[in-house]
């Protein structure tokens, strides 16, 4: 199965999201990762899909927001030619045992201890889904105690713009 990131333009509306969601459920589409917000102008917002799926799905997906009323303009972003980013906080132990580790996987994955108590460190990593799995990976042995990721943002390399 390959994986596709799609944007969608769409009117910001209530009731919209719910419609475009509601899509992937009618069809029997899972989502991997959906992300959405406001753009630069307060009419709009921008949903940011991530899927698995093969070519069928694809084609569905694209064909069928295209159709949804709200929706302005819909394009895959091919993965060679976007710039994908990611956020997560993850609270993870802090014992005199694994701090110093926790520490040096931050620095190395360029993270950035956000809180720190007794018991706990919040750490903050943004980056590629690529870099966030093997960050996860990295701290799942020194204990995550809670996890959170925002799902993928993307936009495509160069001057083209998504609503054009």
């Amino acid at each position: 199965m390959n994986r596709y990131v799609i944007a969608a333009l769409v009117e910001n509306k209530y009731g919209v999201l719910a419609r475009v969601s509601g899509l992937f459920m009618r069809r029997g589409f899972n989502i991997d990762s959906l992300t959405v917000g406001e753009t630069d102008d307060p009419e709009f917002s921008r949903i940011t899909i991530t899927l698995h799926g093969d070519d069928y799905v694809r084609t569905q997906i694209i064909n069928q927001l295209k159709k949804l009323y709200n929706v302005k303009y819909v394009e895959e972003l091919e993965q060679d030619n976007s710039v994908e980013r990611e956020l997560m906080l993850a609270k993870v132990a802090n014992s005199p045992e694994n701090r110093s580790e926790v520490m040096a996987a931050a620095e190395i994955y360029r993270a950035k201890i956000i809180d720190y108590n007794p018991r706990t460190l919040c750490v903050e990593v943004t980056g590629e889904p690529a870099k966030i799995n093997a960050f996860i990976d990295v701290l799942k042995p020194l204990g995550i105690i809670e996890l959170c990721r925002t799902g993928v943002v993307a936009l495509e390399r160069g001057a083209s713009i998504t609503d054009q």
